[in-house]
Formats: C-alpha cells, structure tokens, sequence
C-alpha cells in the first residue's frame, strides 16, 4: 500500500502581515491542516483600535488564547478581557472586535476552527488599511473585502 506524502514543516510562513500597527504571522494555514484549522498570531500596540468594522462570521469559531498584555474582545456588545493563559471561543454568528486598551502591547494566538479564513484575507485588508496612512480605511472597500472571505461586518454604531 503506497504511502502519502506529507509535507511536514514548522511555521509553513515567514511572513508577517502588517496591517498599521498591527501584525499577524500564519503559524499553520488551512492548506497545511486539510482545511480544519488556521492558527495565527496577533500582535496589537499600547492603545490600539481594531482599524477594521465590527464582524461576525457564520462558517467558523474563532477562539482567541492571550500570550502577553491584555486585548479587550467585545463580543455581542459585552466587554471580555483576554490575559496571558486566557482563552475565549466568539461561537458563530457573535459580533465582535478587539482593541487594546491598555498601555502595554499585547499578543494572541488565534484559531479558527475550521479554517475559513487565511493569510489572503488579512493581505488584501492590509493592503487597503496600509493605503489610509493611520486614517480609517474605506469602509465599503473594507465591507467588500470581509465579505468575499466570509466575514459580515456590523452595522456601524450609532452617532450620538
């Protein structure tokens, strides 16, 4: 019986993805695991905002682990702060996002179970974040992006 071969290596990619301030480096993508899962790290600065909407996902959990610092996730409008050794699963369907509030950088292992999204999505989404130079990015090209990998973005909150 012949057996197959399998491309064993640690940390299929070397690249960091910078959206801004933020970074995220793919430790496995989904076509190294047959699709089941994406884990990535996610590096966020001192008093950072998630530049990117409010979204939530219908097609995978993603649960976030805490390495360093502490991120806050708002999940269906409820506050939950992630620490180092901290784990939080967003079910789908949640709406959520992520901000560092706290003067200390913080960083997360993410896993998306199963592996929805990868390194393309965070790419493009880069691409048009890096483009704003530190202003908000175009919201309907950004809606357009999330959407064509899975992701809804939410309805944008209401102006006082």
């Amino acid at each position: 019986m012949p057996t197959a071969t399998f491309d064993a290596r640690v940390n299929p990619s070397d690249e960091t993805i910078r959206l801004g301030p933020l970074a995220v480096r793919f430790l496995i993508a989904g076509d190294r695991a047959n699709g089941s899962v994406a884990v990535f790290e996610l590096e966020v600065p001192a008093a950072q905002r998630l530049a990117a909407p409010a979204h939530s996902h219908d097609h995978y959990e993603e649960t976030i682990y805490g390495i360093e610092g502490v991120m806050t996730w708002t999940v269906d409008g409820r506050p939950v702060d992630v620490g180092p050794g901290q784990a939080l699963c967003i079910p789908r369907g949640a709406v959520h996002r992520f901000d560092n509030n706290a003067s200390l950088d913080a960083k997360a292992l993410c896993v998306i179970t199963p592996a929805a999204i990868g390194p393309a999505y965070f790419r493009e989404s880069a691409e048009l974040i890096n483009q704003s130079a530190g202003g908000p990015p175009d919201r309907a090209k950004m809606a357009e992006i999330m959407r064509r990998h899975g992701l809804t973005p939410a309805a944008p909150p209401p102006r006082p």
